[in-house]
């Protein structure tokens, strides 16, 4: 290998995308704890980045530890030369870009960080070099100097800035949240670094609010750049992180479509799967694979609350995919916990057919009439309209609906 990254988990990863995409070939490889020792003692690479939850522990088998590694106490990227391992933090660099990048300003903040690994250690040196007034770690066991999270209840729910270093919340695991943000009343930012899915619970929680928080991609491109730059001994121009980032972001953002029975969108979403060479994804299809029988069958024999479980069970396992064409059933939005699985990963286009272009079929069993579909278009029309990031006019054939949709989409 030449160059690489190792962690203990690491299908969820973007890195090998980000690094491909400065130009070389880049492996992930996942060790055990009782296998870091002898890679690093090998050292079969030129340069590699480290990950969860080996920052801290390959440190020993380093001959030189920059300065800004050695006083964080983490080390996240490792050059060979001359034999020699070489350890630096390109995650200071990456977490201070992700903060400016949405404004968040330490100066005179409390902070609560959440975690104590290697992550958690680069958070407590950006807060602390940008000022913070107050810095409270918080983990499960109180290890390491941490708070609990019953005290962070108790006592800092005055907490300006909350920065995620946990797992919690992370690819398969989407669901999980580290901590109820509803209990902070002073929060002017959210960080997390998980980057799979795009939002967590907690970004997504923090942006009902208003509140500015952003998931852990830009941090993740950030710190590849110059770790990059240390692989290859190189300084890139200051477009490639952005140019990487945007790439690297819309390649792995779902294009999720939502609207009415018969809008169109099995038909638009084959469209835009075929011009992006994406997967099509339909939870309707997934529903029937998983059920054995059709959804008219299901209906008959089931009902409609039956179906609507089935339903959310399958918009969950599409929610977790990344860098695919999610179509929608039409009442697939009458469920909030579905509006906000589909947030994690994809982008929401509302195919907002004339309602005079709706044709009833046999084949929906609450829109097999036009009586129906005026129905349901009147009791849906405002949930899709809130439940979108874009609203497209479908007043047109399939062709041109999926030309608008990825206009927006390359934006």
């Amino acid at each position: 290998m030449k160059y690489g990254c190792i962690g203990e988990v690491l299908k969820h990863s973007f890195s090998a995308q980000i690094h491909n995409a400065l130009g070389y070939e880049y492996e992930l490889v996942e060790l055990s704890r009782d296998e870091v020792g002898p890679f690093m003692t090998r050292a079969d690479f030129l340069a590699i980045n480290v990950t969860i939850p080996y920052k801290e522990t390959v440190i020993p088998y380093l001959d030189e530890i920059d300065e800004a590694a050695r006083l964080i106490g983490a080390v996240n990227t490792i050059v060979k030369r001359d034999g020699r391992l070489y350890g630096y933090n390109t995650d200071f660099f990456g977490l201070s870009a992700l903060a400016g990048r949405i404004g968040i300003d330490f100066k005179g903040k409390k902070v609560l960080i959440l975690g104590t690994g290697g992550t958690s250690k680069t958070a407590t040196a950006v807060a602390r070099h940008f000022g913070a007034r107050e810095i409270i770690r918080a983990s499960r066991d109180g290890k390491e100097m941490a708070v609990l999270y019953s005290d962070v209840y108790k006592y800092h729910t005055n907490a300006d800035i909350i920065i995620n270093t946990t797992p919690v919340g992370m690819y398969p695991k989407c669901d999980g949240c580290p901590i109820d943000i509803d209990k902070f009343p002073s929060l002017c930012g959210v960080i997390d670094a998980i980057y799979n899915p795009n939002e967590t619970r907690l970004i997504r929680g923090a942006k009902r609010r208003g509140i500015a928080a952003e998931g852990g991609l830009y941090m993740l491109v950030a710190q590849a750049v110059l770790a990059s730059e240390h692989f290859l001994g190189v300084r890139y121009d200051t477009g490639v992180l952005d140019r990487v980032f945007k790439d690297i972001s819309r390649r792995n953002r779902s294009i999720v479509l939502i609207g009415m029975p018969a809008s169109g969108k099995s038909t638009v979403g084959r469209l835009i799967a075929q011009a992006l060479n994406r997967e099509l994804v339909d939870t309707d299809t997934l529903i029937e694979r998983a059920c054995g029988m059709t959804i008219p069958e299901i209906f008959s024999r089931y009902g409609e609350e039956y179906f609507r479980d089935r339903e959310s069970e399958a918009v969950r396992e599409a929610s977790k995919m990344t860098g695919v064409v999610i179509a929608t059933g039409g009442g697939a939005v009458l469920r909030e916990e579905n509006v906000e699985a589909l947030r994690q990963n994809g982008r929401l286009y509302f195919i907002d057919r004339p309602l005079s272009a709706l044709i009833p079929t046999d084949d929906r069993p609450l829109s097999s009439t036009k009586e129906a579909i005026e129905k349901r278009y009147n009791e849906r029309y405002s949930i899709y309209l809130s439940s979108c990031d874009e609203r497209i006019d479908a007043d047109c054939e399939a062709r041109a609906v999926c030309e608008r949709i990825l206009s927006d989409f390359s934006k």
